[in-house]
């Protein structure tokens, strides 16, 4: 029978994360760790054939999978790419998955080919398909956190905490959630920084979803948080909160008179809206721009560059937010 990772976690007692960490990067596992998977990869006959290594020869070329083209965030992402990549005279071919997980992995799989390594943005593939995929291609995940593979984020749970601060110090007691996609982990990492901030300034939160990371998400959230009486919705990204402010527009709701709201990702069109969106800003360009230095200090053997990185965000306040109205409180 052939050997497999998880043959080797079992006999070493650790995790199968910890396993491909110890193959793909060696220096984020603690020597006696990393010696005694060694020692049972050794007893077992296990070796990652085909996992990464430098290539031979390079192709001059990185890999960009993004799962939502639409999405004017990963628009930025691939700017802050591209011009990392040029600096290097590196070429970099792109696809979109369409938040499909399936024609992710095969995506994933036929660039990998074609490439010298991978940046996945947002993967919607689960850990262990991820951990595959980092034993046969240099990988860097981009705005998803997968023990033992690097990755680079931004600090969703601080940012929610600011706009809830923000909200508390207007006045707001009840919010509404409107929550993305069921399996993202951005989503949940916003739900993190929410949920305790709402508890520590006194905010009731209703929670509503899983919705699509989309116009129509907001479409279909803005109801049930007028229905359950909310002075301020904070939606899962920009796009989710264009719907709702769309939907309380058909419903005669005027915002911020009668009902906050805040999105996440400060797109372009955040700023031009009618009104303009109150949203946590993500730097999209300078998470595109490391996720590929991140993933080139990989290939070069450059320990200087951190493998795992987060960046900041922050609130700007704009003008759909404003404390409740007198009848509200």
């Amino acid at each position: 029978m052939t050997v497999t990772i998880y043959d080797v976690a079992q006999r070493a007692k650790v995790s199968i994360s910890t396993v491909s960490r110890t193959f793909t990067t060696p220096d984020l596992v603690r020597a006696e760790t990393r010696n005694r998977i060694l020692a049972a990869a050794g007893e077992l006959g296990y070796s990652p054939v085909g996992g990464p290594r430098k290539p031979a020869k390079s192709t001059g070329q990185l890999g960009i999978i993004v799962s939502d083209l639409d999405n004017q965030f990963f628009t930025g992402v691939l700017d802050g790419a591209q011009a990392r990549a040029r600096q290097d005279d590196v070429a970099v071919l792109f696809a979109n998955s369409g938040q499909d997980p399936v024609v992710e992995e095969n995506l994933a799989r036929s660039m990998a080919k074609q490439v010298d390594g991978l940046v996945l943005c947002s993967p919607s593939m689960s850990d262990e398909q991820l951990h595959d995929l980092a034993g046969h291609t240099w990988l860097v995940l981009l705005n998803r956190e997968v023990d033992g593979i690097p990755s680079v984020v931004v600090d969703s749970p601080g940012g929610m905490r600011q706009a809830v601060q923000h909200l508390a110090a207007l006045g707001h007691r009840k919010c509404a959630f409107i929550g993305g996609p069921k399996d993202s982990w951005s989503s949940a990492a916003r739900r993190r920084g929410l949920l305790p901030a709402a508890e520590e300034h006194g905010i009731e939160v209703a929670e509503f979803g899983p919705f699509p990371a989309r116009f129509e998400g907001g479409l279909q959230g803005a109801d049930l948080a007028l229905a359950a009486g909310v002075t301020a919705i904070v939606a899962y990204n920009d796009m989710v909160a264009f719907g709702v402010l769309a939907r309380l527009n058909a419903r005669g709701v005027p915002v911020p008179d009668e009902i906050s709201l805040v999105g996440f990702d400060d797109l372009v069109f955040a700023a031009i809206s009618a009104p303009p969106l109150t949203t946590v800003s993500i730097p999209a360009e300078a998470a595109g721009r490391a996720a590929v230095n991140v993933l080139l200090a990989l290939l070069e053997d450059d320990h200087r560059v951190a493998v795992n990185q987060a960046l900041d965000t922050y609130l700007i306040v704009r003008a759909t937010t404003a404390p409740p109205s007198a009848t509200q409180h």
